[in-house]
């Protein structure tokens, strides 16, 4: 089993594209420690963690969230929050993400069937112009943050993996009726070193304390989640202290306002771009795409970026910087109806 796992992960990691990630026996310093932690506690070196490697705010970010939003036992179980990481990954189209976490899950209980209200969930949340999804009406208040939480983590892990990985971990002469079988071998492998689940908050101290973002008040009941979002979104954003403001101000903007958009065309791209300074439009463009279309970047999107800031570094950092620009947003958007609903109790406390 292990050099099943093994075979895999190598495959897996020699199709990171764009970028060389660290090898796990030439990590050192703030890099080396993520690796340590996720060996211990996710069981293996992903690749859609190591991608990040070439920028250590962006990995320990990456981390950080992942850890706390999908590995930490609180109100839901592993399998149940593997399915909702499963479900916003099949309504990103991320089909990498689709067969890592619905094998994971399919070896933690054992149940393949789908979830309608879930699944309706996802696919609403994944869209911009759906509005507030309605919750599942069986979802507790506690699991729906961590629920969240998950599809907040996804949001932007999705995006990453769409444009650094190829669309499956498995190589593509695997014949089909073997890649099930396969993918539960090595989803198998991925679990913390000991029996129980890991303890929350331990990835933390892997960046500055910030405050947890604007919008995000549902996450109260996630405090490990919710302070990883808080810092996460302070070092993505730190480490774009390079990027021009107009570029900064545009991305932002587009994103706060909600604006988006629609059909295949990447018209819209260049027009948002267009009033820009020539050698800024390559990375502000390059931002927007990966915000709202990932799979439509193209190798030539990543030179013209290149050609004004090269190395992988600043590559993971505007990458990472608009995915999770992204992913904050849709949390906010769909943490709106638990918001409401945690506005009485905090009221009452005030009145106390």
């Amino acid at each position: 089993m292990r050099q099943i796992v093994g075979a895999m992960l190598r495959h897996a990691c020699t199709q990171v594209r764009h970028v060389t990630a660290v090898r796990q026996s030439e990590a050192r310093g703030d890099v080396a420690a993520v690796y340590t932690q996720a060996v211990r506690d996710f069981g293996v070196l992903a690749p859609p963690l190591a991608l990040h490697s070439p920028s250590p705010p962006a990995l320990a970010a990456a981390w950080a969230m992942l850890r706390e939003g999908l590995l930490v036992d609180g109100a839901t179980d592993r399998a149940a929050r593997e399915r909702v990481a499963a479900a916003v990954s099949r309504a990103n189209a991320c089909p990498y993400c689709v067969d890592v976490h619905r094998a994971t899950y399919e070896t933690l209980d054992g149940a393949a069937d789908e979830d309608p209200e879930l699944t309706a969930w996802a696919r609403a949340g994944a869209d911009p112009g759906a509005g507030t999804p309605p919750w599942p009406a069986s979802w507790q208040p506690a699991q729906r943050a961590e629920f969240l939480a998950v599809a907040v983590v996804f949001h932007y892990l999705n995006r990453m993996v769409t444009l650094f990985l190829a669309e499956s971990p498995m190589p593509a002469a695997v014949p089909g009726p073997v890649r099930g079988p396969m993918m539960r071998t090595v989803a198998r492998a991925m679990r913390p070193a000991g029996a129980a689940s890991p303890a929350p908050g331990r990835s933390l101290p892997l960046l500055p304390a910030a405050p947890p973002p604007d919008g995000f008040s549902w996450a109260e009941d996630v405090p490990a989640a919710a302070d990883a979002f808080g810092r996460a979104a302070a070092a993505t954003d730190a480490a774009v202290h390079w990027l021009p403001e107009p570029v900064r101000a545009l991305v932002t903007g587009r994103l706060d306002a909600g604006d988006h958009p629609r059909g295949p065309s990447r018209a819209w791209f260049s027009d948002a771009v267009a009033g820009l300074p020539a050698a800024d439009r390559p990375a502000a463009a390059l931002a927007l795409l990966v915000a709202y279309a990932p799979y439509q970047v193209t190798d030539q999107d990543v030179a013209a970026f290149r050609a004004h800031h090269p190395g992988d570094r600043a590559l993971i950092e505007l990458t990472s910087w608009a995915a999770l620009r992204s992913a904050l947003g849709t949390g906010r958007r769909l943490g709106r109806e638990q918001e409401a609903r945690t506005a009485p109790r905090a009221d009452r406390g005030r009145r106390t």
